[in-house]
């Protein structure tokens, strides 16, 4: 099977996933090849998400690997499944690819949990707060990129409303309740969303008040999306250049504290509301 041109980011962390096992072996790809009977082409591929590999082919390998972790090799078995391609796929040839990703990340996650502090998290943005946000961009934007983005975003939000909604979980800081972007209709509206959406019993919305001490992060955006085992977490960093996705098992752990700090910052559910209604009706 000639291996494939595009990879998704789902197909080139099962890759990640099974060179980690690969190398916790202590096996080089050449010997891990032999264990498999093929060439060692071949596994360089299955590691970089070149080729499509089979449930079947994960659990072999993870059996040439020693490795005894039931639960992780089900849910690796089950990353598979064939190259199925997701809605964002429509937006390949107008976004830049780890905007996908990050689309597909989210839909694959079991929980989202997100911390922000200049920006609303971009799931529960309006589209008129969103739009306000693109233009602002540097370099700026035309007006049909900006729509493009958008649109993406908002697809984005079905996770949170439709089907079997994902639990949610952001945490906010004042200073992007006051940021105003769009004036202050635009502003207005976006915290009556928010205030909307905390009544979803699947999201939960926490709100780091001014004159709090100390700020356990740098400031940029985070997530946080689960996977069926902990070991699958991605954490999502928003920087200036794009989304940085993370999976090391050190910087995942890292970030899980550093959300958990800020979370233990924040106000409790009904105080979070109150501060979003006050900061609205001051408008």
């Amino acid at each position: 099977m000639p291996p494939s041109t595009t990879t998704t980011l789902r197909q080139q962390r099962l890759g990640v996933e099974l060179r980690k096992l690969r190398e916790r072996a202590g096996l080089t790809s050449t010997a891990a090849a032999a264990l498999l009977g093929g060439p060692q082409a071949r596994i360089s591929n299955i590691e970089a998400g070149r080729y499509a590999v089979s449930a079947d082919r994960v659990r072999t390998l993870a059996r040439n690997y020693r490795c005894a972790d039931e639960a992780y090799v089900d849910a690796l078995a089950a990353m598979t499944g064939g190259r199925r391609r997701g809605w964002w796929e429509e937006y390949r040839d107008t976004l830049p690819s780890n905007l996908l990703d990050l689309a597909e990340v989210e839909h694959h996650a079991a929980t989202l949990r997100v911390a922000v502090t200049i920006h609303m998290p971009g799931l529960l943005q309006t589209t008129e707060h969103a739009r306000a946000v693109m233009r602002e961009a540097v370099p700026p934007m035309r007006p049909y990129e900006v729509e493009h983005r958008v649109s993406h975003r908002v697809k984005r939000q079905a996770v949170l409303f439709e089907g079997t909604p994902t639990p949610y979980t952001a945490i906010v800081h004042e200073a992007a309740l006051r940021m105003g972007f769009g004036g202050p209709d635009t502003a207005r509206a976006q915290l009556g969303y928010l205030l909307e959406t905390s009544e979803q019993p699947t999201i939960t919305i926490l709100v780091i008040p001014f004159g709090e001490a100390g700020f356990p992060a740098s400031g940029q955006p985070i997530t946080c999306a689960t996977g069926p085992v902990p070991q699958l977490d991605t954490v999502v960093l928003d920087t200036d250049h794009g989304c940085e996705f993370l999976d090391a098992e050190a910087q995942l752990g890292s970030y899980r504290s550093v959300l958990d700090r800020m979370a233990s910052r924040a106000l409790p559910e009904p105080k979070s509301r109150d501060l979003i209604h006050r900061i609205a009706r001051d408008l």
